[in-house]
């Protein structure tokens, strides 16, 4: 892939994998940013000057007075002091810089691979950098759904900026893992079942987007009924097939944990027809998958019990991460790729 010369492919699966890291500490600070209720913190967004953090007091006073104009000020947090407000400032504040640090991580070197490459042999990453861009409009198209008349952000808006932080880097671990694995690979299985797979861990994450941004793991903080009962009491089972269903938090809820079951009894399909066909190249990628999908469940469980407590919510999102990670490997090594690198 891109090319022959190994000391640059070097430098460019270096480069892939630390911005892999640091958007994966990118998507952690978000997620500590949104259970500390710091998103709607900052009510601008400025490009530019926005890069350097307040410098004294009076540039303090003149964040915090555009804060009290919003309704999470008015209505939530009304009693809340400077130093409060310089707390929830900073997360929100370091959310953005890394967000424009990874933006600048980015394009200066795929300049220079451009001017070693030319452009033709890097459109898949200038892709990815074209929607780190897009990434940036998201999260302020996410906070401004926050600052007119609501006091916290569209859920919908925040499943979006997530997923697409985790496509990124799903796209940047794929195209790392193309230049350090020559795969070849005759013993596998159908495409589509690692595929599948993918795309409901995907949509787990979507729906539990949904759970943090109308803080449905607040409610029914037990395992495994919802309180006393295996749908939730205070709603009606029809109501599941209507598309409000998607804004009601304990339905929400409930789609979230009866995913998860889905989502592991089709890993344990997989999982057999693996060891079934005795595809033997596959085995520590499906296994790994199978240890992390086990944890983020019952980091899940644990989240829901103590009705979403911060840290053990962010280990949940942390492990999330890790378990894409291996969805990626899984379905890279399955699929059969044939490395024909040009000059």
């Amino acid at each position: 892939m891109y090319t022959k010369n190994i000391a640059l492919r070097k430098k460019i699966s270096d480069w892939l994998i630390i911005m892999f890291f640091i958007i994966s500490i990118m998507i952690i600070i978000g997620g500590l940013t949104r259970l500390t209720d710091s998103g709607l913190s900052i009510t601008e967004w400025q490009l530019f000057s926005g890069f350097l953090p307040p410098l004294n007091e009076l540039d303090w006073e003149n964040y915090f007075a555009l804060y009290k104009l919003i309704p999470e000020y008015k209505l939530q947090n009304f009693s809340m002091t400077l130093d409060e407000f310089k707390v929830i400032f900073w997360w929100e504040w370091i959310h953005r810089f890394l967000g424009r640090l990874i933006g600048i991580f980015f394009l200066i070197p795929l300049i220079f691979f451009t001017i070693n490459l030319g452009f033709k042999k890097l459109t898949n990453l200038y892709f990815i950098f074209f929607l780190i861009c897009f990434q940036g409009f998201i999260g302020w198209y996410m906070v401004s759904s926050g600052l007119v008349d609501r006091v916290d952000v569209s859920h919908f808006r925040l499943s979006l900026h997530l997923v697409i932080a985790f496509i990124i880097l799903s796209l940047i671990f794929w195209n790392y893992l193309s230049l350090k694995i020559n795969n070849y690979n005759k013993d596998r299985i159908s495409f589509k079942i690692p595929f599948i797979f993918l795309i409901l861990v995907f949509f787990q994450i979507t729906v539990g987007a949904f759970v943090s941004g109308m803080d449905a793991g607040k409610i029914y903080n037990t395992w495994p009924l919802m309180g006393s009962t295996f749908f939730p009491n205070d709603n009606e089972f029809l109501n599941l097939f209507k598309f409000t269903a998607l804004s009601d938090p304990s339905l929400v809820q409930f789609i979230h944990r009866n995913l998860a079951y889905l989502i592991f009894l089709f890993y344990i399909f997989m999982f057999f027809k693996i060891y079934k066909s005795k595809f033997t190249k596959l085995y520590l990628a499906i296994n790994i998958t199978g240890v992390l999908l086990l944890l983020q469940i019952i980091l899940g469980i644990f989240t829901l019990i103590h009705g979403a407590q911060i840290i053990i919510a962010s280990m949940h999102q942390v492990s999330s991460i890790f378990l894409v990670s291996s969805c990626i490997y899984l379905l890279y090594l399955n699929t059969n790729i044939i490395q024909q690198p040009s000059n």
